[in-house]
Parts: structure tokens; C-alpha cells; sequence
């Protein structure tokens, strides 16, 4: 707008007529956004007659002058016009206006006014802050329910300028007020629902447009959770005092005049719990002085502490009564643990960085790029719902305690595991996972998936520190692994194994000689055996199983392996499914069942076959100064019934010869040998980050029970 108009503007401002009014206050409140147009509105007085406009117009022209008004203390201009009465009308707007366009515009206006840190130049002695909104809200007490109820408006905008005020008011509370006012503000704000109203925010639809208050909500909550845990217990304080003797009489049975236990929730069972010495242990703090055991969580570990015994009374007391009829290394100390899972959900969401993750400047950065993704990493409404997350964290403790068969040293390690369950569950939790669905994720995690994640999680952490040293040391025991498993699998050729066999002078049967010429038409079983010196390979056809097993004295056959050329097979590289492997077995053990020849019982049938090939003499009717002198053949051919059979005899076979295995079943147990033997160095070596302080003072042979020795660098032991 042309500056010369000003003046024009400004005399419409003050005419009598309501549609004059109307249409020049329109026309401000889209130019009074330009500093320079401000300077010279306000030099041509059109400051007071604005203000009194806020005062006294209604409908649409009150709406567009609060507006402008608004726009106009954005800029840090106009506070001499802010007065009590003009803050008592904005106040009354809220409550008993129902135009949206009115409410939007008191609420942005009295944002402003909360934000505004410097007294008033005009009026030195009129308040900003919170403390200039409590004169009106005494006016107009359901100020706050109303303010509360707005978040739940389809306009956006509406309750995007709510959730604001409701920000400047908590950031103003928690830094101006004392230590005693500020927690009741936040309290009322809780009682109002304010946190169920915001959490649906955050999962809701409207994300973008309501981002900035959304997250800086989300901030305000991680300053109150650090505000609270830097408040230091003092046992001394009327509040601190009340707290710890409703943990201490939530766990003593009450009882009448004969000792018999009566159902009460007074709390009247006092002088039993004041003579008990151990009043203290009891409920699970290390000593009888528990204030000092505050000092890591502060306030805010007692407060969760509180809330969970307060809400799960009878629980509680049956806890503590359970953990009393254990052995004292055995009994889950129930107070240490609530503190551990406080520091655990305390340092899930980094609450230490305050409102530092959104600060001023590089506020939002994540969603100025206007990636969804980034919005949805961003949000964490699992956080508003702290108290719940510490009752399922405890409740995880107990369980994880009570299945592992924790005894007092472990504490550490069931901590260390419930660390592991929050940041699986809350950590990876998307934004519109439900508070709920997490606490049954949270109860019914199993024990074994957390110690697989906590190996992987120790494994990561030691390749960072040590990347090059553990990449030796798996090498070193994938090499130590794979000669344990070919020495396995070559024992169980050494102790031999029966294969169904059918006779016949095919190719399966071998290279015919003088000494198989004459070999039965049919056999039933074939039994295999490797000689001692793991030269031969003895073999030998029989109607039936043997026991004892036979010899290599029975067995008439054998293979020289220096003339083997090579292994084949078609078992699968992957094992069978449970279906077929199940069927295999059935048909293996319950072959006698299908029916008999000459007797005996016939082999299960098998399409499995290990043919071994190799080279042998030619035949004489072929020899010529131009045949060669040897040929390949099968020398023998063998037919697993099962396929773990199949695995230890292809792979036995192989690895004899000095070949790499290749089934599934022994490529897995050397990966398993090696990474337990990886998980058991690890797990004995202590790991400093960084590497600092003072190297550990070494210990000589004097008092040691083994003769053990440990190379670091080296990353060997030797019993």
C-alpha cells in the first residue's frame, strides 16, 4: 500500500460508519506486516485507534483488528497499547467467543503477549509473561479447559495457535516460576487432558500444518523431564517426605488389633512400619537412608517411583512381600529397579539436550526441507506418555529378572537388557504406533530375541573399536571352526553308517572286476566305513543290518581314495523342509514295516545318491598302443536316507579330499562354533570406550585359580 495513503487509512480507522471501519482495518492487516509501513502507520496515530478498535469492535472487524494488532507486536511494536483491559478482552474472547476468525486472532495476539520477555516502556509496571494473563484468568477461570478444548478443533490453524499459547505458556511457567509453582501450572495443564489432546496431534493427519507447535511441545516436555530429575531429593522437604512414606506404607499388608490382615487403603498400619528397621531395604533401596540414591534420576525418578506404586498398590505390596520369601542375592530390589528404568527411558530420548534439539536458528531443520520422512523421524509421541512407558520398563524388569534367574550381581545385566527391549520397541516404534500396542510388545518381548540383539549390539560395538583386530580373530576362528567340523564330519565316516542298496551291475555299482563278477544279484544294505589311516574307504553288501556293526575285517571292498577323482551329489545345498525332512525320518525308522525280501526288510527308498568317482584301469579288450591306460568310472555310489546323513558324509567325503563343504547343515555349524567362540571372547573382555585413563594393573600368577593367560593385542587366550 502506497504510504501516502496512510493518512486516508488512518481516518477511516475513527469514522463512524461500521463498514468503513470494516474495510480499512481489511486492508491493514495485510500491510501492517511490512516494518516500514508500521513505522509510518503508527507515526500518523493510527496506533490508539487500532487498540481502541480491539476494545470495542465486534464480528469481522474485531477479527481483522486483533489481526493487525497481532502483526504488529510481531514486529516489537505497539506494547505500550498492551494494558490489562486489552489482555482481559483477548482472555474473554477465548471463553466465550465461537467465531474461529476472532479466536484465532485473540489467541496469536495473547501469544505474543505471553512471549514478550521486557515490561512495557508506557506502563513499567504492567507484567509479561504468564503472570500479565493471571488478573483476566481469575476473571475468566476456564481460561485453560477452554484453551485445551481448541486442540481438538477441525481448523488448523485454530489449534495450531492454541497449542502455541499453551507452549508460551509452559516455557514461561517453567522458567519465571518458582519450584513449587510451576509443577502445580503443569499439573492443572495434565488434569485438563492436554497430553492425550496433543498426543492425537502427533499421530493424526495433520502433521504439517501443525508441526512447529507440535514439536516444540514435544521439546517443552523433555525440559520439564529435565527440569524435574535436576530437582534434588531431600527427605527433609514436606512434599519429599510424603512421597517416600507412601512407597514405604504401600508395602506393608495392613492389619487389626490380632495380626490378622484387614483389606484398608488408609494407610493406618504405621507403627509396624515405623519399628521395622529394614523399612527401606524392603522395598528395594541399598541402604536405609534413600535420599542419596536419588542422585542420578533426582525428582524425577521419585515421582515415577510414586506414580507406579500409587497406581499399582496391590501389586506393589505383593512384590515386595514376594521378593521377602527369596534368598536376600536372589530378591529383585523393586526401588532400584524403577530408578534404573527412569535413567534408561532418560537417556532413550536424550532428554539432557533439552530443547537444544530444536533451538533457535537451526529450529526444525529436519522439517524446513519439507520431507515426510523427516516428520516422521522427528515426532515421538511415545514420549507424552512417560509414566506408562516406566510402569511397562519395570514390569519388563521383574520379567526379565525373574526368567533369567537374576541374582543381585546381574543387576547391571537385566538393566542392560531392559535398555536393549526400550529401544526395540520404543526406539523403532513409528509415529502412529499406539502407547498400548507398545506395552504389550514391551511384556511379551522373549528373553532369547533380546541376548540374540544384545550379541549383535556387542559385536557392532566391539568392530567400531576394534575393526581390524576382530576381523583377525573371526578369520582366525572360522579356520579353527571349519577343522573342528571336517574332523566331525570325518569321525563319522571312521564310525561308518548302513545305506539301502540294490544291486545290479549298473553304474551305481562300481567298475566290475574279478572280484565283483560274481556278486549277488540283490543285497538289501551296504555298510561303509573309512580305515583308520583314512586311506581306504571299506565297503561291503549285506541282506541285512548287523549288530555289533561290522568290521573292516567283514567289509570285502574297498576304495583306494589317492585314485578318487571327484564327489557328486544331488543333495540340495539348503536342508529339505520340515515336511519332507519329518517324512525322510518316518520312512528311515519304519522300514521294517514295508514289507520283506527272503526274510529280511526291505530298505526305505531314497532318491538321495553321493556318487564317488575315479580313475581305474582300462579294460584289457580295450587296450591299444592309443587307448590310455586308465579311465574314469564310478567307483561307488551310495544313497543317504536321511538328510543329515547325506550332509555329514558329501561334506565328510569332501573335506577329506581337502575340498571346501557344501551343505547347508555344516556351513551352519561352523558358522555357529565360530560365533559362539567369538561371543565367548567377547564377552571376556572388558570394553573402555576411548580407551582412556590409566592402564589396569596386570596381575601375576599368585593367587590366580587357572593357569590362563590373555593377549589383548593379540586377542588369544591359552588355558
Amino acid at each position: 500500500m502506497d504510504t501516502f495513503a496512510i493518512p486516508e487509512l488512518v481516518s477511516r480507522l475513527g469514522s463512524d460508519e461500521d463498514s468503513v471501519r470494516k474495510m480499512a482495518v481489511f486492508k491493514l492487516q495485510s500491510a501492517i506486516g511490512d516494518p516500514s509501513f508500521a513505522d509510518v502507520f503508527i507515526m500518523e496515530g493510527g496506533l490508539p485507534m487500532l487498540a481502541a478498535l480491539a476494545l470495542t469492535a465486534n464480528g469481522n472487524t474485531l477479527a481483522y483488528a486483533l489481526t493487525s494488532f497481532g502483526r504488529l507486536l510481531e514486529l516489537d511494536k505497539g506494547w505500550d497499547y498492551v494494558t490489562p483491559e486489552l489482555i482481559e478482552r483477548a482472555v474473554q474472547l477465548v471463553v466465550t467467543q465461537p467465531l474461529v476468525n476472532i479466536l484465532r486472532s485473540a489467541v496469536a495476539v495473547l501469544v505474543a503477549i505471553v512471549s514478550h520477555p521486557h515490561a512495557s516502556t508506557r506502563n513499567p509496571t504492567q507484567p509479561f509473561g504468564f503472570r500479565a494473563l493471571k488478573p483476566a484468568v481469575q476473571i475468566y477461570p476456564q481460561f485453560l479447559e477452554m484453551l485445551v478444548s481448541m486442540l481438538s478443533s477441525a481448523e488448523h490453524l485454530l489449534c495450531a495457535n492454541a497449542l502455541q499459547l499453551i507452549n508460551s505458556l509452559v516455557r514461561d511457567a517453567v522458567t519465571n516460576d518458582t519450584e513449587t509453582e510451576w509443577p502445580k501450572f503443569i499439573k492443572k495443564l495434565q488434569d485438563l487432558g492436554v497430553i492425550k489432546a496433543v498426543y492425537f496431534l502427533m499421530q493424526g493427519t495433520a502433521i504439517q500444518d501443525l508441526a512447529h507447535p507440535l514439536l516444540e511441545f514435544q521439546s517443552l516436555t523433555k525440559v520439564m523431564l529435565r527440569k524435574w530429575r535436576a530437582v534434588r531429593v531431600d527427605p527433609e522437604k514436606a512434599d519429599h517426605k510424603r512421597a517416600l512414606r507412601s512407597i514405604s506404607a504401600a508395602s506393608y499388608v495392613p492389619t487389626d488389633s490380632h495380626g490378622q490382615a484387614v483389606a484398608s487403603s488408609s494407610g493406618r498400619w504405621g507403627s509396624k512400619r515405623n519399628k521395622d528397621g529394614e523399612r527401606w531395604r524392603r522395598v528395594g533401596f541399598e541402604s536405609e537412608t534413600p535420599g542419596a540414591e536419588f542422585d542420578d534420576t533426582g525428582f524425577l525418578g521419585m515421582m515415577d517411583l510414586t506414580d507406579f506404586v500409587m497406581k499399582n498398590e496391590d501389586l506393589f505390596r505383593r512384590l515386595v512381600l514376594e521378593q521377602l520369601t527369596k534368598p536376600i542375592p536372589n530378591r529383585c530390589p523393586l526401588a532400584r529397579a524403577s530408578l534404573a528404568v527412569t535413567w534408561v527411558l532418560y537417556e532413550h530420548f536424550e532428554i539432557a539436550k533439552g530443547d537444544a534439539e530444536y533451538g533457535d536458528g537451526a529450529r526444525y531443520q529436519a522439517l524446513e526441507s519439507g520431507s515426510r520422512a523427516g516428520l516422521e523421524r522427528a515426532f515421538k509421541p511415545l514420549l507424552l506418555h512417560w509414566s506408562r512407558l516406566h510402569t511397562a520398563g519395570l514390569n519388563a524388569f521383574l520379567r526379565l529378572w525373574k526368567a533369567t534367574g537374576a541374582t543381585a550381581d546381574d543387576f547391571d545385566k537385566v538393566g542392560e537388557l531392559v535398555r536393549i527391549l526400550v529401544e526395540q520397541v520404543v526406539g523403532m516404534a513409528t509415529r502412529t504406533k499406539d502407547i498400548g500396542e507398545a506395552e504389550a510388545e514391551m511384556a511379551e518381548f522373549e528373553y532369547k530375541r533380546l541376548r540374540a540383539l544384545q550379541m549383535e549390539l556387542l559385536e557392532l560395538t566391539y568392530e567400531d573399536a576394534w575393526g581390524q583386530h576382530l576381523r583377525q580373530v573371526r578369520d582366525e576362528l572360522n579356520h579353527e571352526a571349519l577343522q573342528f567340523v571336517k574332523e566331525q564330519r570325518i569321525r563319522c565316516l571312521l564310525a561308518g553308517a548302513w545305506f539301502p542298496h540294490a544291486t545290479g551291475h549298473g553304474p551305481e555299482s562300481g567298475p566290475v572286476t574279478k572280484a565283483t563278477v560274481n556278486r549277488a544279484v540283490q543285497s538289501n544294505w551296504r555298510f561303509v566305513r573309512l580305515s583308520h589311516n583314512r586311506r581306504y574307504l571299506h565297503f561291503g553288501a549285506f541282506e541285512q543290518k548287523r549288530t555289533p556293526e561290522p568290521g573292516l575285517d567283514d567289509l570285502g571292498e574297498k576304495i583306494d581314495l589317492s585314485i578318487v577323482s571327484s564327489v557328486v551329489s544331488n543333495v540340495s545345498a539348503s536342508p529339505p523342509s520340515t515336511s519332507s525332512s519329518n517324512a525322510t525320518l518316518k520312512k528311515t525308522s519304519s522300514f521294517a514295516a514295508a514289507g520283506t525280501t527272503n526274510g529280511a526288510p526291505k530298505p526305505p527308498a531314497t532318491n538321495t545318491k553321493i556318487t564317488i568317482h575315479g580313475f581305474v584301469p582300462a579294460l584289457a579288450s580295450s587296450s591299444s598302443p592309443t587307448s590310455p591306460a586308465e579311465h574314469e568310472a564310478v567307483l561307488l555310489q551310495l544313497h543317504p536316507p536321511s538328510h543329515t546323513l547325506a550332509a555329514e558324509w558329501l561334506d565328510g567325503l569332501l573335506m577329506l579330499l581337502n575340498q571346501a563343504p557344501i551343505t547347508a547343515d555344516t556351513n551352519k555349524l561352523v558358522n555357529l562354533i565360530a560365533g559362539y567362540g567369538l561371543k565367548i571372547r567377547l564377552l571376556n573382555v572388558r570394553f573402555e570406550e576411548g580407551g582412556g585413563g590409566e592402564a589396569p594393573v596386570l596381575p601375576g600368577r599368585e593367587g590366580l585359580d587357572e593357569e590362563f593367560w590373555f593377549d589383548i593385542g593379540g586377542m588369544e587366550g591359552a588355558g
